[in-house]
């Protein structure tokens, strides 16, 4: 009996741990809780230049010469993919909209990795409007 007891227990504890382990697998971490941060292949100045070849200014916002930035959130998947892209600072919908579109269209990035293993962050960034 008391060997069914401890195999018992010992069953729910090895589920229990696996439940934990499936919950940490979709775990978003903060940018810099992360052993190596994720990054744009070739770096941040390459994403700063695809984003410069990539937008296409909203007409609206140049017919009401709407210059500045879109603050804008999203999480850097394991495989690279941007996902639940979001605006916190808002500069017209119009160029918010912009910034969304083109994040979306994002090549991968290199994911972050924590104790080797790539994990989900949270990334934020300032995408700049300027008139030319």
């Amino acid at each position: 009996m008391r060997k069914l007891i401890f195999l018992a227990l010992t069953g729910i504890a090895m589920c229990l741990n696996q439940a934990k382990a499936q919950d940490n697998s979709n775990k978003v971490y903060d940018f810099v809780s992360v052993e190596k941060q994720p990054a744009f292949p070739g770096g941040i100045s390459n994403f700063y230049r695809y984003l410069s070849h990539e937008i296409k200014y909203p007409e609206a916002a140049k017919r009401n010469n709407t210059k500045g930035k879109v603050f804008a959130s999203f999480i850097v998947e394991k495989n690279g993919t941007l996902a639940d892209i979001q605006i916190i600072r808002s500069l017209s919908p119009e160029t918010d909209k912009e910034a969304v579109r083109v994040l979306n269209k994002s090549p991968r990035w290199n994911p972050a990795l924590q104790n080797g293993i790539p994990v989900r962050v949270k990334y934020n960034m300032a995408i700049n409007f300027a008139l030319k």
